[in-house]
């Protein structure tokens, strides 16, 4: 990272997440569990090219907010994960998506699971960080119900009414 503009809480934060596409890319990994490189690519709602998400996944890993390691699964792909610094941006994606579902023209589908969050509060926002913390970071998944599975059927469901409408 250059050097900041300021000591700003606000300004600094915004020099690591501030650009078009970083909080897309950490939302794309928190709630859709989008772990490799080509499912980011080919998965973003938004269209992201490949040479941004490069550049973005390359700066995410600089500023601690990815890692990146050899897919267990599959020697040749690389599997991100989000560090515990990135799973502790979720109060902030809800609160940005509490915004964005007041004041701006939101589909459905796309709100469904921030208004979920919203409604469930800091404890289902908790129970979340934890789940986030078993799939990327290998801690004990909490028990009981998922959050991410119920928060990804309420999308499902939606996305599928909507298809069906049209």
């Amino acid at each position: 990272m250059d050097e900041p503009r300021s000591g700003c809480p606000i300004n600094l934060a915004l020099e690591v997440l501030g650009d078009r596409w970083s909080l897309v890319i950490v939302r794309d990994m928190m709630f859709g569990n989008r772990r490799h490189f080509r499912v980011l690519l080919r998965e973003s709602t938004e269209g992201i090219a490949s040479n941004i998400l490069a550049d973005r996944m390359k700066r995410l890993e600089a500023a601690g907010l990815i890692s990146r390691a050899d897919d267990p699964s599959h020697k040749q792909k690389t599997l991100y994960s989000l560090t515990e610094k990135a799973i502790q941006l979720l109060p902030l994606l809800v609160t940005m998506g509490a915004w964005g579902r007041k004041h701006l023209p939101v589909t459905p589908e796309l709100a469904i699971r921030n208004r979920l969050l919203e409604e469930g509060g800091p404890e289902m926002w908790e129970r979340f960080m934890a789940e986030l913390r078993a799939t990327h970071l290998g801690a004990t998944p909490p028990p009981g119900p998922s959050v991410a599975d119920r928060l990804q059927a309420a999308y499902r469901e939606l996305a599928g009414a909507e298809r069906g409408s049209g």
